[in-house]
């Protein structure tokens, strides 16, 4: 479970860190860290050639307003820890009350099948359950990941969000510490979750997680994310990086709980490549942060794949969610659906920004997308982006979009059945959302109802 709601997790923790990096971008940063994580000369040359990108490549035009990042007034490398571990009584009592605030060492013992938590740059703890390891699933930190499997991970780094994809993934890849590395060998079935959760603690810090996650064929597998900030008056930056590689007939749930604090700019890049009757399934929750960018992607690479994403964003005061999805087909019979929900209020604002491209080659293909909105007040603002490239005479393509505003009608009918005007407004919000929390694990849809009825009731910010 994820707490991140929790006043006192809004207070900067009070740790010395093992190392910090200085604040800055340059060549000599990219050298410090892979000089400190001991990395082979290949990653470290894919680093400096991310560096190179990152300069080269500007901030997009299309996205909303970036320019109070500066990307040299940042800290880029913070080490809590010299190193990982497997017990929560090693980590530090510190530390350790951050997690157990956060619910993590209780979910693990109740509902887990493995957990890792990451604080600022690296992953400070890390389990699995013994039978999961004993049939060959591998699960530890990206660094690790990278240390005792280097030819896997060499295999497929990069090669589904390459160095120099964008601007922000480039970013990433030059300086990326932290993220999972997480392997499932084929006809594996993990029936509870795993879970990783994402700390950023240090005033102007960043966080740049790298994941990679491989699942073969037949596999199933459950992933959850979630992620909390303290409350600080200046930006801070988070620009994380997922790879999924979804094999033939694997299925692949994955699930972020985001609740950054409201001075993180959050910009990720998200992206499965799915192989033939595949499924990849993106379920995201969007609340906090000052601006979320962030677009999960299917890459739907083999004959009657799927692809889904089903989003949920909540827009406050001085808030913009600029979330959205990205279904490419590529091969025959391929079928794609996006649900998007979001609520404003406060004179938040939402933009879905959608892509849904049809390949000549995706004969059949079929991609159905559905964005809802509800503004809650005159102040806020929601915005439809969607685009369709479709070069498939034999495609069928469907696209609807409505907003509304929170109808006084609705708000006076549960009036009359003794509702107060605040419990009507979350009846009526929690009814729209549902299609989406429905498919999030029980428990952690609990979490993500007591989040919105938290926002509801602007007890945070």
């Amino acid at each position: 479970m994820t707490k991140p709601r929790n006043s006192s997790l809004l207070q900067p923790d009070k740790f010395s860190y093992d190392y910090k990096s200085s604040r800055g971008l340059e060549k000599d940063l990219i050298l410090e860290i892979s000089q400190q994580k001991q990395e082979p000369a290949w990653m470290l040359n894919l680093r400096l050639e991310a560096l190179k990108a990152f300069k080269e490549l500007k901030l997009p035009k299309w996205s909303p307003d970036l320019n109070e990042i500066d990307f040299n007034d940042l800290y880029y490398y913070l080490l809590p820890l010299g190193k990982t571990l497997r017990s929560w009584e090693e980590v530090p009592a510190d530390l350790r009350n951050v997690f157990q605030k956060l619910g993590i060492p209780k979910a693990e013992k109740e509902m887990l099948a493995g957990v890792g938590a990451q604080y600022d740059s690296e992953v400070i703890y890390e389990s699995l359950r013994d039978d999961l390891a004993s049939k060959g699933v591998i699960f530890m930190s990206m660094d690790q990941g990278l240390k005792m499997y280097p030819e896997l991970v060499k295999e497929y780094f990069g090669s589904v969000v390459g160095p120099a994809d964008n601007k922000f993934s480039a970013l990433n890849s030059a300086v990326w510490s932290g993220g999972t590395f997480l392997y499932i060998p084929r006809d594996v079935h993990i029936s509870q979750p795993l879970q990783v959760y994402f700390r950023m603690n240090y005033e102007k810090g960043g966080q740049f997680e790298r994941s990679l996650i491989v699942v073969e064929e037949g596999s199933k597998l459950q992933f959850i994310e979630g992620c909390s900030a303290p409350a600080y008056s200046s930006n801070s930056l988070h620009a994380g990086v997922v790879e999924v590689v979804v094999k033939r007939g694997a299925q692949v749930q994955f699930t972020t709980i985001q609740n950054w604090y409201k001075n993180v700019y959050n910009l990720s890049t998200k992206r499965a490549i799915v192989g033939e009757e595949g499924l990849m399934r993106w379920i995201d929750g969007n609340l906090g942060s000052k601006l979320t960018m962030k677009y999960p992607a299917c890459v739907l690479a083999g004959r009657k794949a799927k692809g889904e994403m089903l989003s949920i964003s909540w827009a406050g005061e001085g808030q913009h969610q600029d979330v959205g999805a990205k279904m490419i087909h590529l091969a025959e019979e391929t079928t794609s659906q996006i649900v998007s929900k979001s609520v404003c209020r406060n004179g938040g604002r939402n933009s879905y920004r959608g892509l849904v491209s049809i390949a000549k080659e995706a004969n059949h293909a079929r991609s159905k997308s559905s964005c809802d909105s509800i503004i809650l007040d005159n102040k806020s603002r929601i915005d439809t982006y969607p685009r369709s490239r479709v070069y498939q005479s034999n495609a069928i393509v469907e696209h609807e979009a409505k907003v509304s505003r929170l109808e006084e009608e609705q708000v006076l009918y549960l009036a009359s059945r003794g509702f107060s005007p605040n419990e009507a407004e979350k009846t009526i919000v929690n009814g729209f959302l549902e299609p989406v929390i429905k498919e999030i694990p029980m428990e952690y849809a609990l979490e993500m109802n007591r989040l919105i009825e938290l926002e509801m009731e602007d007890s945070i910010g």
